[in-house]
């Protein structure tokens, strides 16, 4: 069990899922107020290290646990994973209260620099704009890191707006993508104090 000390005044923001299909076993588990630890085991080696830098500047404490049809692809494993960090942040989230909402983030990786802005707004919209150099990052299709954004924003349900905004290294590119989401979460996801526990919209509740 993931432990993390949070503020007395708001319960523990956890949630657990579990997804199984003829194609993948995965089972996530997040606290959204944590420290940063992870246990990531995906089979795929880059995946594993975007997931645990994500939890690493993120202070999410991740972990997953993934079985997939390697053999074929890395396609079902990797959409598959976002599809469930997507819903066990939706459910750790719960009705959004005091949240901050909204962030956004210039994250540079070496000669990259690439920009994600978040609105936790109950509506899924993605929009993703990055151009990689290689087909592939090791055995990893490059093509999938735009799949995974789209899984996790989708389950999420969070407008997601993700742009390299110039970069040369495939890899860099994809890490300055997943630490620069990973950073926005991190404000987004935070309790602001001034808030006193209100719904961030006019509304009065998101989504819809």
């Amino acid at each position: 069990m993931l432990k993390t000390k949070v503020e007395a005044s708001f319960p523990m923001r956890t949630a657990t899922i579990k997804r199984k299909t003829k194609e993948t076993d995965i089972e996530v588990s997040v606290n959204l107020d944590g420290s940063g630890v992870s246990n990531i085991t995906t089979g795929i080696g880059f995946f594993d290290h975007m997931l645990d830098l994500l939890a690493r500047h993120s202070r999410i404490d991740l972990t997953v646990k993934a079985v997939g049809d390697l053999h074929i692809d890395h396609h079902h494993t990797t959409e598959d994973t976002g599809i469930a960090l997507g819903q066990a942040v939706k459910q750790a989230l719960g009705n959004m209260a005091g949240i901050t909402r909204y962030a956004s983030v210039h994250m540079p990786m070496d000669e990259t620099l690439s920009r994600v802005v978040i609105d936790i707004s109950g509506r899924p919209v993605l929009v993703f704009k990055a151009d990689f150099p290689r087909d592939k990052i090791g055995e990893f299709d490059t093509e999938l890191v735009r799949e995974w954004f789209q899984a996790f924003a989708m389950n999420a349900g969070v407008t997601l707006h993700v742009e390299t905004l110039y970069g040369e290294n495939s890899h860099h590119i994809a890490e300055s993508c997943f630490k620069g989401l990973a950073r926005a979460l991190r404000t987004a996801v935070a309790i602001d104090p001034r808030a006193a526990g209100e719904v961030p919209s006019t509304k009065g509740s998101l989504g819809g």
